[in-house]
């Protein structure tokens, strides 16, 4: 974690501040690119912020740094076991999971294996882990969101790995809202499922797409926000389509 084991001040300032907040989230990849816009979104609107990644994010109150492993019962164990050190007794009134990337792969592809090994380690890792801390550190009647894809509602022939990871995500964001879950009384499981995002690496390199139907880092900050906050939150277990055109996005969940 980002803060000093060896020193007593720093800790206590840590509990301190956490006991001060009037609300606390946790954003999973939030040194991303939608991740950080996360953070920052909810730092402007006075949250306390934790940030899991594997590089800190300077805006955060406090940081879990993820090890690097092979293994993911020991990656899960290490986040785990740091985030239960972190917040002690405290609840967390969201969490939120934008950690994931894209590579693409058919099964003709020699990447295949690489491809859908580093895909599952993105997406459903991170999703896995997110849902045990909802489990362990949520409030009743609190936020988990996951980041799925539109992609991934039907075959993705040309991104094998990836459609499977995400449709894995689908899953168990249903699995969440069924009962004996697991997750706290009250609490809700919503999937994002965006079809491209406007971050500065995909512009880099699809530079000359039509961005006015990518969907902004600002909006999913926004509607994240709202949803913590009780406005117009989806049902548990519901996947939430970002439809984007002319610049504008809808957030409709799949039938």
């Amino acid at each position: 974690m980002s803060r000093s084991p060896a020193t007593v001040q720093p800790q206590l300032a840590a509990e301190q501040n956490i006991n001060m907040a009037a609300q606390r989230v946790i954003v999973y990849g939030g040194r991303g690119a939608l991740g950080s816009k996360c953070v920052q979104h909810f730092k402007t609107k006075g949250w306390w912020v934790a940030c899991i990644d594997m590089a800190p994010n300077d805006e955060a109150n406090e940081n879990v740094i993820v090890k690097m492993s092979e293994s993911f019962t020991e990656q899960a164990g290490q986040v785990t076991a740091d985030v239960a050190s972190l917040l002690g007794e405290q609840k967390v009134d969201a969490i939120l999971c934008v950690a994931g990337g894209w590579a693409g792969g058919s099964c003709g592809s020699k990447d295949l294996y690489k491809n859908t090994d580093l895909m599952w380690k993105q997406s459903v890792w991170t999703s896995t882990i997110s849902s045990r801390l909802a489990a362990l550190h949520l409030k009743e009647g609190g936020l988990l969101t996951l980041a799925g894809a539109k992609a991934a509602l039907s075959g993705t022939g040309g991104m094998v790995g990836y459609g499977m990871a995400k449709a894995a995500v689908h899953q168990l964001t249903q699995s969440l809202a069924a009962k004996n879950s697991g997750m706290p009384s009250g609490a809700v499981a919503v999937a994002i499922l965006p079809v491209t995002l406007d971050t500065p690496m995909n512009r880099k390199f699809m530079p000359d797409a039509d961005f006015s139907s990518w969907t902004t880092l600002d909006y999913i900050a926004e509607l994240f926000f709202s949803w913590a906050t009780g406005t117009s939150r989806p049902a548990s277990g519901s996947l939430m389509q970002l439809q984007t055109s002319g610049g504008e996005t809808q957030a409709v969940p799949t039938q």
